[in-house]
């Protein structure tokens, strides 16, 4: 019903993922209605918003960019406060690209829980889907239709004798979160490995922060779900889908969809509004609209609160 922050701050630190560059981060309780704010500490305390507009590429990771500044690799964090139901915070990084950590979002869940959350005034505003919206790229799909709560529905494939075809469905809800998504991690195929090096790219990823699969099976495991590949997909949409500025109340349908395409939603939903409306939740889980709340705030593309 009410927006939340973190009760005290919260410090990691490691290397991003794709940069290998060493980075420090500590997140902050933030005001209601301040969204979720990254600032670089080493670029004179510039501010990113974390939402859609401000996405800067999307390919083997979700990045953002403001002026020119680059907050990189944003998805894991995103994808943990909305899990969490962290509505405001303020996260401070010291470089480009935010910890790896051990390639989940479980290090996040962890931390906060060990502060704890703290409840504030403001009353959580939701984006209710009313359309159908899709986006289509080939045989990749990703969707969203009208839903009382948060679902997704997710299949990935690929031509690997641990994956192949799977899927997973979930209600996006707290304790199922925590104990079903978060722990997904990242993964990689060691045939790409050279190849994506040489773009630049998995500077840092290492038997510590990735799942790494050869042709045979998992060179580190074991794994931590049998379908780990397909959970962490669901992870990292919750992530960039959280570039919405609010949380969701729709079916999220995905087929193959990836970072690029999920994104490609965000963009679709916030350029029009008549295919949602913002809505509070009473105490007996019954909807309002968020403005004929005294106080509250119409939603906008532009609105990060």
């Amino acid at each position: 019903m009410f927006e939340q922050t973190i009760r005290s701050s919260v410090e990691f630190s490691g290397v991003g993922l794709h940069s290998g560059a060493p980075v420090s981060m500590r997140i902050l309780p933030a005001p209601s209605g301040t969204g979720i704010l990254f600032r670089r500490t080493d670029l004179d305390r510039f501010e990113v918003e974390a939402v859609g507009r401000n996405v800067a590429k999307v390919s083997y990771a979700t990045s953002l960019m403001k002026k020119g500044v680059l907050i990189s690799t944003t998805e894991h964090l995103l994808s943990a406060f909305i899990g969490t139901a962290i509505d405001n915070a303020i996260v401070e990084i010291d470089n480009l690209e935010l910890p790896i950590l051990d390639g989940s979002a479980l290090p996040y869940l962890k931390r906060f829980s060990e502060v704890g959350l703290r409840q504030q005034r403001r009353r959580r505003s939701y984006m209710k889907i009313k359309e159908p919206v899709e986006v289509r790229e080939g045989d990749k799909f990703i969707g969203v239709y009208p839903h009382s709560s948060y679902r997704v529905e997710y299949a990935i494939q690929f031509p690997h004798p641990l994956i192949q075809e799977q899927k997973y469905s979930v209600e996006i809800r707290g304790e199922c979160y925590a104990q079903e998504i978060a722990p997904a991690r990242t993964f990689g195929f060691l045939s790409d490995e050279k190849k994506l090096r040489d773009m630049g790219l998995i500077r840092g990823a290492n038997e510590e922060n990735a799942i790494v699969l050869t042709p045979e099976g998992v060179k580190n495991g074991p794994l931590r779900f049998a379908d780990e590949f397909v959970r962490h997909k669901v992870l990292d949409l919750i992530g960039d889908l959280a570039l919405l500025g609010h949380h969701l109340l729709g079916r999220v349908v995905a087929d193959r969809a990836g970072h690029a395409m999920h994104i490609a939603l965000v963009t679709k939903l916030l350029r029009d509004h008549t295919l949602w409306e913002p809505v509070t939740l009473t105490g007996r889980g019954h909807e309002q609209q968020a403005a004929q709340i005294p106080g509250a705030l119409p939603l906008s593309a532009e609105s990060h609160a």
